[in-house]
């Protein structure tokens, strides 16, 4: 074991020489690596074949510029990006994320988790990310349309159903997917329905992929809770984030029986002891776009601008927003205050020391890996969906997507011990996720 954790130590080493400056996809790539001293002792086959350090490194990094005309008549300059990270299991499969925080490191980091993730579904699909520094709020639906008009004017050669498959993230919804197929329909003179995921219900969308990350976070958690004879009865739940992920944890959350009493966005967060008004957050966050200070006045609850969402006592967290958004010190605030479980449903919300404090706490921790992978398992659905030229029942797919979830949460608990580690599902979703692929890339060879 000894020999494996120096082996893997000199691999991150290598990490971080060959990506100076990426902090996010370091963090990643060390997550993963730590897990990984047992399977190399086991398989050293995955050392010999460089396995892991070529698992470390993009198959390809595209970054592009993209040039557009705002509403006033003024050029405008994007950097654009797509990772394609590594496609043994199939295609490329990952979203586009628009926010000005994007960056390579940004990009690199959500690819790699990506083919963890994708992994863990059990269907064939690879994994990469993209997406642009660009901003799309307070801009027009017209400034949003000739910039992803742009955008897609350069991503359409690197992409295709067989090829890469991008999806939304946060800042590309409905919209921008449909905008984004537009220009990739005029530029093809092809009807492929099945490059982008994402897509509205009239022209190749699937049902519940607006709800799957949610949904699938959710179900997640309740294999979790089954696991310990409890449910969401009389569950106190606190979400971060009010977008579509937290929209839709809290909609499975209330159905499942549990109480959502906060959530929050980038001004501040709500309170709100009677349990959130999901059809009034939709209303204020999905159809009017505004901030979570609009729902509170409406609805009469406590607003608390800034702050953290995490002081507010709970049982359940579920992080939706967006990567280290929960450090050790509101870790620290929720084992306090009697939290016992935590499911990341964004990406990588919870930072290193965060997740150090849950487990020598105990809490019950899932990794956004599994418990985020609802939405790209359906993306994936959507993509079968596409190729056999039908359409699915909302009730069928999102019992397709209930049935992938409890296998990723079983496949975790199974393989983290068979490591040595039982319960630990940090190690189970590394591990089993890497096996995966790592098997796939020897299978093929050095390529």
């Amino acid at each position: 074991m000894a020999h494996a954790e120096t082996t893997l130590d000199g691999l991150y080493s290598e990490v971080l020489h060959r990506n100076p400056g990426e902090t996010e996809f370091h963090q990643a790539a060390k997550e993963v690596l730590e897990c990984l001293a047992p399977v190399v002792t086991k398989h050293p086959e995955y050392v010999d074949a460089a396995v892991i350090r070529r698992l470390c490194e993009p198959e390809r990094q595209i970054i592009f510029r993209v040039p557009w005309q705002d509403d006033n008549g003024n050029v405008q300059l994007n950097r654009g990006f797509r990772v394609e990270f590594n496609s043994a299991l199939g295609p490329f499969k990952g979203g586009l994320r628009f926010h000005p925080s994007v960056y390579l490191g940004i990009v690199k980091f959500l690819g790699f988790e990506q083919i963890f993730k994708n992994s863990l579904t059990g269907l064939p699909i690879g994994g990469g990310k993209g997406g642009s520094d660009f901003d799309p709020k307070g801009r027009s639906d017209g400034e949003i349309m000739r910039f992803c008009q742009s955008f897609m004017t350069e991503l359409y050669r690197h992409i295709g159903e067989y090829t890469d498959v991008p999806a939304g993230d946060i800042g590309v919804g409905g919209r921008e997917i449909g905008y984004l197929f537009g220009q990739y329909k005029r530029i093809t003179n092809r009807y492929e329905s099945g490059v982008l995921t994402g897509k509205g219900l009239t022209w190749g969308g699937s049902q519940v992929r607006t709800e799957a990350t949610g949904y699938g976070a959710v179900f997640f958690l309740n294999e979790m809770l089954k696991t310990q004879g409890q449910s969401f009865d009389g569950k106190r739940v606190v979400v971060s984030g009010s977008g579509n992920v937290a929209v839709y944890a809290t909609e499975k959350v209330e159905q499942l029986g549990g109480t959502v009493v906060a959530c929050s966005d980038s001004s501040g967060y709500v309170v709100d002891e009677k349990g959130i008004d999901l059809e009034l957050l939709k209303d204020v966050k999905e159809r009017r776009r505004e901030r979570i200070d609009v729902y509170a006045a409406e609805r009469g609850a406590i607003f608390v601008p800034g702050g953290s969402v995490w002081d507010v006592p709970c049982d359940i967290a579920l992080p939706c927003a967006t990567q280290n958004e929960l450090d050790g010190d509101a870790a620290d605030r929720l084992i306090k205050n009697g939290t016992t479980y935590v499911a990341e449903g964004a990406n990588m919300p919870c930072t290193p020391d965060a997740v150090k404090l849950f487990a020598e706490a105990k809490v019950a921790f899932a990794p956004g890996k599994a418990a985020n992978a609802g939405g790209v398992a359906t993306s994936a659905l959507e993509m079968q969906q596409n190729a056999s030229r039908d359409s699915w029942s909302f009730d069928y797919t999102e019992d397709r997507l209930a049935d992938i979830m409890r296998g990723i949460h079983d496949r975790c608990l199974e393989t983290a011990d068979e490591y040595g580690s039982p319960g630990d599902y940090v190690t189970g979703a590394n591990i089993a996720g890497f096996i995966r692929v790592a098997n796939a890339m020897l299978a093929l060879g050095v390529v």
